[in-house]
């Protein structure tokens, strides 16, 4: 486009005065840590604060929702860096070590909302002085004492995460953060606690709700008891209120069952309200790394694995692009008009992708409104 017309998206659309191979441009970032980036993700979270887009995402007693869980973004058997974890095989195996990163991706949920808000990761990479591999519960820890306080400032904070965050060190941790928590609390994992449930089984208390489901009813069954301890131990044995939900259907069978340890007081009023909240960290998986890794952000492809950050920089671009996305989509009318015709995220960046190849647009807004009438979308004024 350059060559035959003297201009070209790249500058137009993104500021690049010189076009620059790939490789080129992976020497560059291999040096730059993730963190040199992610202040941007709290600063737009300021700014969704500061005009009134955050309140939508607020739950129980205006608390915003973070969800907390690992993934695998890289796996190889021949590539590799010095911030890979390494699975070693046993003695005998002739198969090479298995190279691969993972990362925490803290991200902004809400029950009956399917837009997400990605936070700022932490990856899971080794550490200096430690012998040890990393572990997605160290990295969790590090990202709370990294961005605990700036955090902070988005307002009440509820962590949401599975059993394996369900441990006193994390509780306390993020409760130092003046955080509360909904956390997934299994009985083989937290024996101590159950046998407390056990003996005051008798002082249990019980909710029962039915719900219509347009088609057939399902029975929700809650079961509580505030102050019970989270492990055993003679001293400083931090103490949790624990609540349980079964849901059955008409024929009496169990559709779904799940437990929760909070430090949010349970009420017959509320219990409710905090099992739905605590139900929300699937969002985590479902509309954050599955939209990454199968809707158009590839996340799981090697687009560069460099020597020393190059593979984390770039997932932490790869998270940032669908932060701006989604972010678009709550505050740009064009933007989310457009979302609206072209639901599904691989069509959406296909449109993109063939017009940047035969038009060359001033600026975004421009291709906004182009694509608006062209699709002959209505209900803004594309003009």
């Amino acid at each position: 486009m350059e060559r035959t017309k003297g201009k070209n998206n790249a500058r137009s659309l993104f500021g690049i005065e010189k076009i620059v191979s790939q490789n080129h441009v992976r020497n560059l970032l291999d040096v730059v840590s993730p963190q040199e980036v992610s202040p941007i993700f709290i600063e737009i979270m300021r700014d969704l604060k500061e005009s009134g887009y955050l309140e939508e995402y607020r739950s129980y007693q205006k608390n915003i929702l973070i969800g907390l869980d690992g993934t695998q973004y890289f796996s190889s058997k021949k590539i590799s860096c010095q911030q890979c974890n390494r699975k070693r095989n046993g003695e005998g195996v002739k198969e090479p070590e298995h190279y691969y990163h993972c990362m925490v991706s803290p991200v902004l949920v809400k029950p009956g909302m399917n837009r997400v808000l990605p936070l700022a990761p932490e990856f899971i990479v080794p550490q200096d002085g430690s012998e040890k591999q990393d572990c997605e519960y160290n990295a969790a820890m590090r990202w709370f004492k990294r961005y605990g306080e700036s955090v902070s400032e988005l307002g009440a904070v509820t962590i949401l995460g599975d059993d394996l965050y369900c441990k006193q060190p994390i509780c306390e941790e993020i409760l130092r953060n003046k955080y509360n928590f909904i956390l997934v609390c299994k009985p083989e994992s937290h024996k101590t606690l159950y046998h407390y449930l056990a003996y005051l089984k008798e002082d249990i208390e019980e909710v029962q709700i039915e719900r219509w489901r347009g088609k057939y009813r399902e029975v929700d069954r809650y079961r509580y008891y505030n102050q019970v301890p989270i492990r055993d131990g003679e001293k400083e044995v931090l103490e949790v209120n624990w609540c349980e939900v079964e849901v059955t259907n008409e024929a009496g069978e169990v559709i779904y069952r799940n437990s929760f340890a909070t430090n949010h007081n349970i009420t017959r009023e509320n219990v409710a309200q905090i099992v739905e909240d605590g139900r929300a960290r699937w969002k985590v998986e479902n509309e954050n790394y599955n939209v990454l890794k199968n809707r158009g952000y590839h996340l799981e492809h090697n687009f560069g694995h460099g020597k020393q950050h190059l593979s984390s920089l770039l997932a932490t671009f790869n998270l940032l692009a669908f932060l701006f996305h989604t972010v678009l989509e709550i505050v740009d009318e064009k933007y989310e008009l457009i979302r609206r015709e072209l639901v599904n995220r691989k069509t959406f960046f296909h449109h993109l992708q063939v017009l940047t190849c035969y038009f060359c647009f001033a600026n975004w807004d421009e291709m906004m409104r182009f694509m608006i009438n062209g699709l002959e979308l209505e209900g803004i004024d594309s003009g």
